[in-house]
């Protein structure tokens, strides 16, 4: 007989800041938060919990992470359920152990393991070497052996495994330093075990693929979209997405969701332009990405 379904929401890249401060690309990333939240309201189904994949905030400050803390508290209170977050390249380890989670704000890798209504959830830092650099996309030796111990056990309704950088490469080559560096290392962490899925953000827009048999889906952002189409361009989109994630015998399934909008292109960035040439063209500037 099949077991009932749960549902979780997988956000990612919300690049929220304080309020006061300007916003990326001139967008109010806290309003486009609030949407994502309002819009899974009117979904015919019940989640389990949030799961944002890193790149929180944009500057990463202990204010923006506190605005952070009270916004998402705002919004998943309707549900009355978790949210769990994870970290990207944008975020810092030390302002977010104090301004989100209250803490001394020391610079250790942030990773924890959960299990909800049968679910567990590995949540990985992919920024933090062995030798305690800033690396990007990378799995330290210490985070692997914590993620063999804990798969060890197998959990009810299998694990589901997040992370900010993707595991697996995608239509976009301008992109292609933007994946996890190591994913030999971790694709041998958790062979032979529970792990049903992994969701991951960094790339900005929907991609999804089989990692060693396994679903891999990178979500589309909160903040903005990249469009992946175009070989030398960066071309910025005013589109704000997620993933609905079901779990059901076993297995995850990923329906990306768009919501409704005009989904303008606000930036275009060609390689070799200069950003001030850009910046004339499209009538912004970006902040650094």
């Amino acid at each position: 007989m099949s077991e009932q379904p749960i549902f979780l929401v997988h956000l990612t890249d919300t690049h929220v800041k304080a309020p006061g401060a300007k916003g990326f690309l001139n967008l109010d990333t806290s309003a486009r938060v609030r949407s994502v939240f309002a819009h899974v309201q009117t979904l015919g189904i019940r989640p389990i919990c949030f799961i944002v994949s890193g790149d929180l905030t944009h500057e990463g400050d202990s204010d923006d992470y506190r605005h952070l803390r009270t916004l998402l508290d705002e919004e998943s209170s309707r549900f009355n359920i978790p949210v769990f977050v994870a970290l990207g390249n944008h975020d810092h380890r030390g302002p977010f152990r104090e301004g989100y989670l209250g803490e001394t704000p020391e610079e250790t890798a942030y990773y924890f393991e959960t299990t909800i209504e049968g679910l567990r959830l590995i949540v990985l830092d992919t920024e933090i070497s062995s030798e305690g650099e800033k690396v990007e996309g990378r799995l330290d030796a210490d985070q692997l052996a914590w993620l063999k111990s804990v798969l060890a056990v197998p959990a009810e309704r299998g694990t589901i495994l997040v992370l900010h950088h993707p595991a697996l490469p995608n239509a976009f080559r301008l992109l292609d330093d933007h994946l996890l560096t190591n994913p030999d290392d971790l694709a041998e962490a958790i062979r032979g075990t529970d792990v049903i899925g992994l969701l991951s953000g960094h790339i900005h827009f929907n991609s999804i693929g089989s990692f060693h048999g396994l679903p891999c889906a990178s979500s589309a952002g909160v903040a903005f979209n990249l469009d992946p189409t175009l070989p030398d361009t960066m071309r910025f989109l005013d589109i704000i997405g997620f993933n609905l994630v079901m779990v059901r015998d076993g297995k995850m399934i990923v329906q990306p969701v768009i919501l409704p909008g005009e989904h303008r292109e606000i930036f275009r960035w060609q390689i070799g332009q200069s950003l001030q040439a850009a910046a004339v063209q499209s009538e912004t500037l970006p902040e650094e990405m």
